[in-house]
């Protein structure tokens, strides 16, 4: 056999046949054979890697994203680059550059707060998809997470266990998912013929902003009977504000965050229901565009995930 049916064979090319190709895969196995990424590369104009460029400082959004990327680039044997510009615009050229100097197949730009950011498609070759932030570009494809969903989806189960005085503490106003979280549960609550309690409390995605405003918006309103938080990280601080004003949850006030990030809302006490945003299928999804890019289906606008709740004690 012929090193170029062998190479074909391993490649999957269709001109080989069934019975050829399964001998020389059985003899690959049994030698532990492993094809070179780099001839690879240099047959088909791709590397075989992806870099995903993050902006967002702490690692909440980036770390579930890299996750769903490397789990969808593994079933295709391929790799990814993670650089953190940490929000500064000439950390974020130079590593593009540095990316483009790799090669990398297609490029993931990953925002912190799903609102509006300056398209950088124009300085780069190939395909780019931006999750979790939007491209003021509407050539480009933007892939978001459903804040308005996610917080429809909170707000409905809220009014379904007949909760009637509902507040909302949330995240930075400059936030457009903390905005677009906000408006959403008005609009439920009006359906139902509902009012807020007070205004939307805004402040920093923080346990202790959680905690201040847990106890202003209690002691304030008594008749309170839930709360919708923006995040599960905030959810915590006013869970620990209502214990101290001995308020129980759910008996007395129902809560419920968004995020479902784990660390937090498996241990609020009780257990916090809370929104899932799923970012790793974001990450995937991603990868799944450049694929289709690379492959010459282009794609544009505005994709929005839709959210999950989960349901645990925290709101009975």
């Amino acid at each position: 056999m012929s090193v170029a049916t062998a190479s074909k064979a391993l490649n999957g090319r269709d001109e080989v046949a069934t019975a050829t190709r399964d001998r020389v895969v059985a003899a690959a196995e049994k030698l532990s054979f492993q094809p070179n990424a780099l001839a690879r590369g240099l047959i088909s104009g791709r590397t075989r890697t992806i870099g995903l460029l993050t902006d967002e400082l702490g690692g909440r959004f980036a770390i579930p994203v890299l996750l769903g990327v490397e789990n969808a680039l593994g079933n295709e044997q391929m790799s990814v680059f993670l650089c953190d510009a940490r929000g500064d615009p000439i950390r974020r050229r130079h590593y593009i550059r540095t990316l483009l100097a790799r090669q990398v197949d297609g490029l993931i730009v990953l925002g912190d707060s799903n609102d509006v950011r300056s398209s950088v498609t124009k300085d780069i070759p190939v395909p780019v998809v931006y999750v979790y932030g939007e491209s003021d570009d509407p050539a480009d494809l933007s892939l978001l997470a459903d804040d308005a969903g996610g917080a429809r989806l909170a707000a409905e189960h809220l009014v379904s266990l007949n909760r009637r005085h509902i507040g909302h503490i949330t995240g930075p106003s400059s936030y457009r998912a903390a905005r677009d979280r906000a408006t959403a549960l008005r609009e439920v609550l009006s359906e139902a013929g509902l009012s807020l309690v007070g205004d939307p409390l805004h402040g920093e995605w923080s346990q202790s902003w959680g905690r201040q405003a847990g106890r202003m918006l209690a002691t304030t309103h008594p008749e309170l009977d839930a709360i919708f938080c923006g995040s599960d990280q905030v959810a915590v601080g006013v869970s620990q504000a209502l214990a101290d004003l001995g308020r129980r949850v759910p008996d007395d006030i129902a809560l419920v965050g968004f995020d479902n990030w784990e660390i937090f809302a498996a241990d609020c006490r009780p257990p916090l229901t809370t929104v899932d945003v799923n970012l790793e299928r974001l990450g995937a999804s991603a990868v799944e565009y450049l694929f289709a890019a690379l492959d010459g289906v282009r794609h544009s606008g505005v994709v929005r995930q839709a959210c999950r709740l989960v349901v645990r004690d925290s709101s009975g």
